[in-house]
């Protein structure tokens, strides 16, 4: 039961309860009064009045009177006593729910911020009425949402100012390297050190590029609109790679959910055996959501390490070179911010199966 039935369930078994005891108090009473009146009536007559039926036959009619009244009480009594009964509970209904109205409002703000997993948006409270619990708690939500307004800002702006900070400086780098490996008078020793500080360079380009995707995707999501993951699909994965493809719609950043498709396959396929077989499906699933899973043979993996995977910089992450360990962090990280989830399961022959799910769009 919600907390609105169960204050209703409340209000009326409190009611009930009180008018129970009312009603055997009462009865109680009554029945001792008329038991006092009956008495009175069939006392001994004076001499000299009128005849009367015999005592017995009044105390007769007295116990039948009295039982037809304790009688009649109960039942009307009962009657009356559900019929209000009922009345209070739909009263208490409809101020139980007045009462809870501003936590309505409350969860209703807090729904709204989580759907679009950002604060702005004036998306406030502002609860207007007596200063009790319930604007108590309003006023602290509007604080605490406010302050998480004020740090997404500050978030945004440091993704804006590292993507520049940090890509200018490897751009120069790699500049500088390039035209000292292609002077003719460059000798081979000089060209092979380039070569190596190129490869060294471009490795910094990805992990920066990877840490900065990773922070952009777990801000708020700037650009929203219907993506086919079959569609993406296709576009990125190589054509070796086996595909099961169905129309799998959903509502999203087109560029985030490519990049969530890319480094799915490129993990696959860099993690492969090299006879291996790497699968990539799409498809409708139950509870309106949509699924993208892929499976690659591979090294055996231990069920119990497969959650670490997930860790920005994990160990096995990094067994190629030319990984940053980023790859599966970006994709959990752009699931999340689509409200949806990732699951990830080792297979007994070796390999993974990660498994998107989305909700459809």
């Amino acid at each position: 039961m919600n907390l609105r039935l169960r204050l209703t369930v409340l209000y009326g078994g409190l009611f009930l309860l009180a008018g129970v005891a009312l009603l055997v108090v009462t009865y109680f009473l009554f029945t001792r009064q008329v038991g006092r009146r009956v008495a009175i009536i069939s006392g001994t007559p004076s001499p000299g009045a009128p005849s009367l039926p015999s005592l017995e036959s009044l105390d007769a009619q007295a116990r039948e009177l009295r039982e037809a009244a304790a009688t009649s009480l109960l039942t009307q009594g009962a009657l009356a006593l559900t019929a209000v009964a009922l009345v209070a509970a739909a009263l208490g209904w409809l101020v139980a729910g007045r009462a809870l109205a501003p936590l309505r409002q409350v969860t209703e703000t807090a729904r709204r911020i989580a759907a679009t997993a950002d604060p702005g948006g004036q998306a406030r409270i502002a609860l207007r009425g007596p200063e009790d619990e319930v604007k108590d708690l309003a006023d602290a939500f509007d604080v605490m949402v406010e302050r998480l307004d004020r740090s997404f800002d500050a978030q945004r702006r440091f993704v804006a100012n590292a993507s520049h900070e940090l890509r200018t400086p490897l751009t120069l780098n790699r500049s500088v390297v390039e035209v000292a490996m292609h002077r003719r008078t460059a000798s081979a020793d000089v060209r092979e050190l380039g070569s190596k500080l190129l490869r060294i360079n471009a490795r910094h380009e990805r992990l920066i590029g990877g840490l900065l995707l990773l922070a952009k995707s777990e801000t708020a999501l700037t650009e929203h609109g219907p993506v086919d993951l079959a569609a993406l699909v296709a576009h990125v994965t190589p054509p070796e790679v086996a595909q099961h493809l169905s129309e799998a719609a959903t509502i999203g950043d087109a560029l985030l959910l490519e990049r969530l498709v890319h480094n799915l396959v490129e993990n696959a396929l860099r993690h492969n055996n090299e006879e291996g077989f790497i699968q990539v499906t799409t498809r409708c699933a139950r509870g309106g959501r949509v699924e993208l899973e892929v499976a690659n043979s591979g090294p055996v993996i231990p069920p119990a390490e497969v959650p670490a995977l997930f860790d920005p910089f994990h160990r096995r992450a990094r067994v190629a070179a030319e990984g940053a360990g980023l790859g599966l962090s970006i994709v959990r990280s752009v699931a999340h911010a689509h409200g949806g989830e990732v699951t990830a399961r080792a297979r007994e022959e070796g390999g993974l199966v990660v498994v998107v799910s989305l909700p459809s769009g």
